[in-house]
């Protein structure tokens, strides 16, 4: 909810209901605390001087790096974690069933979403970017933080993965800018304030919320509408589903991609192992970029957070210095190691065309054989796009198959990998990690590239074999 008062003829002040419960010095408890966002977000509250416990279904690096911070967190869920608390801030996967919910609810304490609270934090500076879209939100928003640090803008950062340079999937500058990984998942960013939209491209994933694909573009349509008259909307103008979605808003459009129709263009590019190319804008050479990771659709990547540097100012030695310092984000494209002279390289790719990017970007490197561990993650995603995963998988020489990581279901369809194995020629179903460690460090050899793909635990496969070396 937001209210809306009169400060004066002329001046307005938005004030939301979380923003009233956080300024009352009350304390409040986060449900799935040691989530990618949830986490950083309670240490930016408990940095803030906010009260604050928390709960999470599993221990983890997270949990106890932020009871290390004085922060009571509790392992589990349990109605009697949310006592003495005055509100609840809630991760996405926290549903009504959940037994903390249900008691909030139950004793009227009001219960927010993450993105009601990282909204509340964004209005607190002057630039705002929320970096969306189907496929490129964490390394986008990586090569932007780079680009701002070379800037020497000191942002505050808040990405769904583990950057490097950072150490951690978070910063908190001293800045005037923000920068934030959007997720379209539950309409989550629509309780968002951003000044720069960016858009990287429109899916149809996470079907298990949205109807269709027209849905979708409707969510990231009224994600971008959010942007004030002063502000940009920076979008990929070669994906015909982002401008389907955005055209409607009658708004001007900030463009980035290959076509001649765009703002931000990629122009002389060649492709190494990792890529470079020119970048004009409005038609006028802008700066060289040189990737250190493989790819088109990171040069897509590097072109939205180029073209987001550029409606904040930022200078083109800075937009240079900070990409040739980007060597990806972790899960992306990471290298782990090697065993037997093959190359272990774990991957977040989760859907048929992060898949395709992915392959196309492995098939443009040096190597003798790809020897693929897929883990699905959903089992509604499973299903709807079932068809478009065995087309990609297929293109592997060797494909090992991990049972469906379930996330936040249940599997009410009867879904497995299983069934992707029996449509996809030599695939290899194992119902355990282990069994697909134990295949591939047996048949792997010099030459291999070995990729542990997917956004649930597959990559403590990468990991294991790495080990070995």
């Amino acid at each position: 909810m937001i209210l809306l008062f009169n400060l004066y003829p002329g001046c307005f002040m938005y004030i939301t209901e979380f923003e009233t419960c956080v300024k009352s010095g009350l304390r409040g408890h986060l449900v799935g605390i040691g989530g990618v966002s949830m986490s950083p977000l309670a240490e930016v509250l408990h940095n803030m001087g906010v009260p604050i416990t928390g709960s999470d279904m599993n221990d983890s690096e997270a949990v106890r790096h932020l009871q290390s911070l004085g922060i009571d967190v509790q392992v589990g869920h349990r109605a009697d974690n949310i006592g003495g608390a005055s509100f609840i801030i809630r991760t996405a996967a926290a549903r009504e069933d959940n037994v903390e919910i249900a008691a909030a609810r139950k004793a009227g304490i009001p219960v927010f979403e993450r993105a009601e609270a990282w909204g509340y934090i964004m209005r607190r500076y002057k630039n705002a970017v929320c970096v969306s879209g189907t496929h490129g939100k964490t390394t986008t928003t990586s090569m932007a933080t780079h680009i701002l640090m070379a800037a020497g803008a000191d942002p505050t950062v808040m990405i769904g993965g583990t950057l490097p340079k950072l150490n951690s999937g978070y910063h908190v500058g001293e800045g005037d800018v923000i920068v934030l990984e959007s997720c379209e998942y539950f309409n989550s960013f629509h309780s968002f304030f951003p000044t720069i939209a960016v858009v990287l491209n429109v899916d149809a994933d996470h079907l298990d919320f949205f109807k269709d694909l027209e849905d979708v573009k409707a969510s990231f349509r009224k994600f971008a509408s959010l942007v004030p008259e002063d502000g940009f909307i920076v979008c990929n103008g070669d994906d015909d589903n982002t401008m389907d979605a955005l055209r409607p808003l009658g708004r001007e459009l900030f463009t980035f991609g290959f076509g001649e129709d765009v703002r931000v263009r990629a122009l002389n590019v060649v492709q190494n192992g990792g890529s470079e190319f020119d970048v004009y804008f409005d038609g006028r050479f802008t700066c060289h970029i040189a990737l250190h990771i493989p790819g088109l659709h990171n040069i897509m990547n590097a072109l939205a957070a180029t073209a987001t540097a550029l409606t904040l100012n930022i200078p083109a030695d800075a937009i240079t210095e900070g990409l040739s310092d980007f060597h990806g984000a972790g899960r992306r494209f990471e290298y782990k190691g090697s065993i037997n002279g093959a190359a272990v390289y774990d991957d977040y790719a989760h859907h048929p065309h992060e898949l395709r990017a992915l392959l196309d970007a492995v098939e443009s490197l040096d190597y003798k054989r790809i020897i693929l561990a897929f883990q699905p993650h959903t089992y509604t995603r499973t299903q709807a796009l079932f068809d478009d995963f065995i087309t990609e998988l297929r293109r592997a020489d060797l494909v090992y198959l991990a049972e469906i990581f379930a996330a936040r279901e249940k599997n009410t369809i009867g879904i497995s990998s299983k069934d992707l194995a029996e449509k996809i020629p030599g695939a290899v179903f194992c119902p355990s990690f282990k069994e697909i460690e134990e295949q591939i460090r047996f048949i792997s050899q010099e030459g291999d590239i070995i990729l542990t793909v997917g956004a649930g635990d597959i990559y403590k496969i990468g990991e294991k074999l790495a080990a070995y070396g």
